[in-house]
């Protein structure tokens, strides 16, 4: 589907979607893969960007790097989230059309759908409503992505594409203690409450609102998938408006279920508390996946076995 002679550049490849996309192509095409540390270019500049673009013979391109984090993360800097993400985007975007990528695909988030939506959340509801507070600036910036996508594909003719992925898991996952997200931040508590014995667990919110979970292979083998489905198909079934597809498992839960099930994986005997003080987001986030499912893509991973997995990995690469 690309050009043998030129590279496949994944953006963000040391993150937990960059790797998990890299480790799956690598099986593959691990020769053509183009990746380079942050420290080597920093999507952020946009001369270092364009530079980087016409020095190396591209063919498709993987946009997996962004800023992300947390409830926590989002309403302490807001700024730098929204900064950060428009940069590395349109940086990216633009460079790749500039040096004549034909084909590119942005990774966003379902945080980019209204925060009272009808459940499950379909393409169609983008730009319908308000959106969540609590991570608004990161929503808009990754709405200014899959419209930037959609305005150089109707400009330019090129074929620039957009998943929305539900919320992602598994290994190379962010654990810090305050600006992760919902699982990894759970394993890390259920963990050190066991090695310490502590008789409770105190989790932000009511525990009331429900998520979906996508294991991040599962994330990666749907990007592979929406990259490489035939221009005509993929047309058909999109508008030039509205191009981007949702990513996920079909299936919720809520925080209060997950964390017991993340108590069971951790084997944490003791109580789970819930802090009410603290923001709930938004109250269900749960993706229509059907579109995806009839261009022939399913997830595979169920949470129970992706929990354990990751748990398996923290343990070997967070101690």
């Amino acid at each position: 589907m690309f050009d043998d002679k030129k590279k496949i550049f994944i953006a963000g490849h040391n993150g937990m979607v960059g790797s998990a996309i890299y480790r799956k192509l690598a099986k593959v095409h691990s020769k053509k893969l183009l990746c380079i540390d942050s420290s080597s270019l920093d999507l952020t500049n946009q001369e270092k960007v364009s530079s980087f673009f016409y020095e190396n013979e591209i063919s498709q391109v993987y946009l997996a790097a962004a800023k992300v984090g947390g409830i926590y993360a989002n309403n302490e800097t807001p700024a730098e989230f929204i900064y950060k993400n428009l940069m590395i985007q349109t940086n990216v975007i633009n460079s790749a059309y500039m040096s004549g990528v034909k084909k590119l695909l942005f990774l966003g988030s379902s945080c980019i759908y209204p925060r009272d939506i009808t459940q499950p959340m379909q393409e169609d509801a983008l730009l319908t409503g308000i959106l969540e507070p609590t991570n608004e600036p990161y929503a808009i910036a990754k709405i200014a992505g899959i419209k930037m996508c959609e305005s150089y594909n109707r400009e330019f003719g090129i074929d620039y594409r957009s998943i929305m992925p539900t919320n992602l898991y598994g290994p190379f996952d962010n654990f810090h203690p305050s600006n992760s997200h919902v699982i990894p931040a759970l394993i890390r508590r259920f963990h050190e409450a066991k090695i310490d014995n502590s008789d409770s667990v105190l989790i932000w919110g009511s525990g009331e609102p429900r998520r979906e979970f996508l294991h991040v292979d599962d994330l990666a083998s749907a990007a592979i998938h929406v990259m490489n489905i035939e221009k005509d198909v993929y047309s058909s079934c999109t508008k030039p408006q509205q191009s981007h597809i949702n990513v996920g498992c079909g299936e919720d839960l809520k925080i209060s279920e997950l964390a017991k099930l993340i108590a069971k994986t951790t084997n944490y005997n003791g109580k789970i508390d819930f802090d009410q003080s603290k923001p709930d987001g938004a109250p269900r986030k749960l993706m229509d996946t059907s579109l995806l499912n009839s261009l022939g893509w399913k997830h595979e991973i169920s949470l129970a076995k992706g929990l354990k997995d990751t748990y398996k990995w923290y343990l070997s690469n967070m101690q």
